[in-house]
């Protein structure tokens, strides 16, 4: 069970991590902007912005869902649920958590979802 100190050190953690992908969210989006009013010279030119522009606009999907995450991540601290599976109801390993801060299922569920997933 996760005593209080632990429940602290994972809200700083996902705050923490929230903070950097508002700022990495911001910077991407700027990029993209400014990379949008650009003359394009050639097809050369046009060909590699389009490839980088792919890659952030992959990158932006993936960090807003990760800030989907922890955001809830967040709500489950608030209301006692955070380390919680939400499959089997068991606690969460400590080291599962330690990797991802925002696990919302223990090892046995999520190698469960991702089978029905495929």
């Amino acid at each position: 069970m996760l005593t209080e100190k632990d429940l602290n050190e994972f809200q700083n953690k996902l705050l923490d991590r929230r903070v950097q992908i508002e700022k990495n969210l911001r910077g991407t989006t700027l990029e993209l902007e400014e990379m949008r009013e650009l003359e394009l010279n050639d097809e050369g030119d046009f060909a590699a912005a389009s490839a980088e522009t792919i890659i952030d606009s992959a990158i932006l999907i993936q960090q807003r869902k990760e800030l989907n995450e922890i955001e809830l991540a967040l709500d489950k601290i608030k209301v006692g649920t955070f380390g919680v599976c939400e499959m089997c109801e068991e606690p969460i390993g400590r080291a599962r958590l330690e990797v991802k801060n925002f696990a919302r299922f223990c090892i046995t569920c999520r190698e469960i979802t991702e089978k029905e997933s495929k």
